[in-house]
């Protein structure tokens, strides 16, 4: 215990005594004291700049102000930008930063999570002293496939310019020109297309860096935020989802310094995409060999969702009665990927032993030959978020893991083929070779929340909608063994069946459906009416 206190320093915020790490900057000390602190080019993330000069403080004894980001805090030490001093020189340096800036908030995608604004309503409110003309810069200049540029808007914090000195280290962004001309670009032209390129539009607290997949999409005060996990690649990077009654809209990174520090890569960003209805598996599928009667919906459905849920639950219905029929459980085959959650596995495969006596799964894993692949910041070569905790069930359960490519020798011995199919099919480029395999099986089921067009073709599959992951949540297990919890989201598409109730139908159980709706109606354009008194 006396180890870890020798570790702390007492210091002072404002008059509020806290205790510290040693090597604890001021601007952090006012974070753990929660109290205000005006900034633009500080990031915990990234080197001190000290550049924007607004973290002003007053240190007692010390007779000049400090900047709070550069300056360590030591025993005793008393700090404070509460004076009237310290204020004024905060509405200073944000008079400069706004003296060239132009007035964009109503056509700007950063307002409403602007740290300008932010900052002007904290620490500014101020009668502008400085009336000359502004300087004009390029508005919109492409920086490559990802991201916009508007060099007007920019306040020159640099911490673009750091990011991808010091975490990309691709060093694609530099600060050019003298004075009020100065501006961020790219040397000799080179595109920001790096794989973290888009971390610059996160942490950059102005509208200067905008992403083209976002752009004049949405207002952000109509967006919620909510946290979840992206399953692009085993390192199961913490983010927030945006979304509203629209459907889903931006990935960001979610600040976590045990796992992703306060970045992601570009493309776990295209997670959103697979979460609405445009790329979702909305209704069963039925197989071209079995009668559509097993499948049909009574015509008193009263709404489509209705008669899909109602399709779902007839097809496991009759995936139930076949797989009582199967006496000998080696006629049954079950392929998974390692991207559904622990307690999916757990509840299917449950369900599976018990009534099936199975005993075995056939693993689909693509990337063997790149599993062990990292580019020493976030990525990694195998692209399933749970493939740890796969096996950890499939131990737990005392299931045989087998590698999918077996199936060349199996398929055609199997009567019935479970498919718990990749829902990012663009890490998968053994598809085509799989679908060759579910054609040798006498029946395939093939489950999963996105579509996968190339199935339509194989006359013995039946497509079955699954819930996305956020709709069931549960918790996935990454590289390093950190277990991580995915909360449920409302429904994008109504009445999908979930693991736990496609389990509880393959038991024999009733289930009712009564799910949270994201999406009851489609939005319509915004209209307005002006009336008189």
């Amino acid at each position: 215990m006396s180890g870890k206190n020798e570790d702390l320093i007492s210091c002072s915020v404002n008059g509020k005594t806290i205790s510290v790490p040693k090597n604890t900057s001021a601007i952090k000390a006012f974070k753990i004291a929660e109290q205000d602190i005006a900034h633009y080019c500080y990031h915990p993330g990234l080197s001190v700049a000290g550049c924007c000069r607004l973290c002003m403080i007053e240190i007692e004894g010390n007779p000049r102000t400090q900047i709070a980001c550069n300056t360590m805090v030591t025993e005793g030490m008393k700090i404070n930008n509460q004076s009237k001093q310290i204020k004024e020189d905060v509405q200073w340096g944000l008079d400069f930063h706004l003296l060239n800036h132009p007035l964009d908030c109503p056509i700007c995608d950063q307002a409403g999570e602007c740290g300008l604004q932010d900052q002007y309503m904290k620490f500014g409110q101020y009668k502008p002293d400085m009336n000359q003309k502004k300087v004009k810069k390029a508005k919109v200049v492409s920086l490559g496939e990802k991201i916009v540029l508007d060099s007007e808007r920019c306040i020159l914090c640099s911490r673009c310019v750091r990011f991808t000195d010091e975490v990309s280290k691709t060093h694609e962004l530099g600060i050019f020109n003298r004075g009020d001309k100065s501006e961020v670009g790219t040397f000799n032209g080179k595109e920001l297309n790096n794989d973290y390129a888009l971390n610059t539009v996160d942490i950059c607290p102005v509208g200067a860096l905008t992403s083209k997949d976002f752009r004049f999409k949405q207002r952000v005060w109509y967006l919620k935020k909510a946290e979840a996990i992206c399953t692009g690649c085993s390192t199961g990077c913490s983010i927030y989802l945006d979304y509203n009654e629209e459907g889903f809209f931006r990935v960001r990174p979610k600040p976590n310094e045990d796992n992703n520090s306060y970045w992601m890569c570009d493309e776990g960003r295209d997670l959103y995409q697979h979460l609405n209805k445009e790329k979702r598996l909305v209704k069963v599928y039925p197989s071209k060999k079995v009668s559509t009667s097993n499948f049909a919906v009574s015509s008193s459905s009263s709404s489509s969702s209705s008669s899909s849920s109602s399709s779902s639950k007839k097809a496991i219905k009759y995936l139930k009665s076949e797989l009582e029929n199967i006496k000998d459980s080696t006629k049954i085959g079950v392929l998974v990927t390692g991207q559904y959650s622990v307690e999916d596995y757990k509840e299917f495969f449950s369900v599976l032993k018990e009534k099936n006596s199975i005993n075995q799964i056939y693993h689909w894993f693509d990337q063997k030959n790149s599993k062990n692949d990292f580019d020493d910041l976030l990525i990694r070569g195998d692209k399933n978020p749970n493939t740890k905790g796969l096996l950890e069930v499939a131990k737990d359960m005392s299931l045989k893991v087998i590698d999918s490519s077996e199936l060349k020798n199996t398929a055609s011995n199997l009567e019935i083929l479970i498919v718990l199919g990749p829902e990012y099919k663009k890490f998968f480029s053994t598809i085509d070779e799989k679908l060759e395999y579910f054609k040798q099986a006498l029946q395939v089921f093939y489950f999963s929340s996105v579509k996968l067009d190339s199935l339509d073709s194989i006359s013995n599959v039946t497509q079955i909608p699954l819930q996305s992951l956020v709709e069931r949540g549960g918790t996935y297990i990454n590289y390093k063994g950190l277990k991580q919890k995915l909360s449920i989201l409302p429904q994008v598409i109504p009445k999908i069946l979930s693991f736990s109730q496609i389990a509880k139908v393959l038991n024999g159980e009733k289930i009712q459906l009564e799910p949270l709706f994201l999406k009851t109606q489609p939005v319509k354009d915004n209209q307005f009416s002006f009336q008189k008194n």
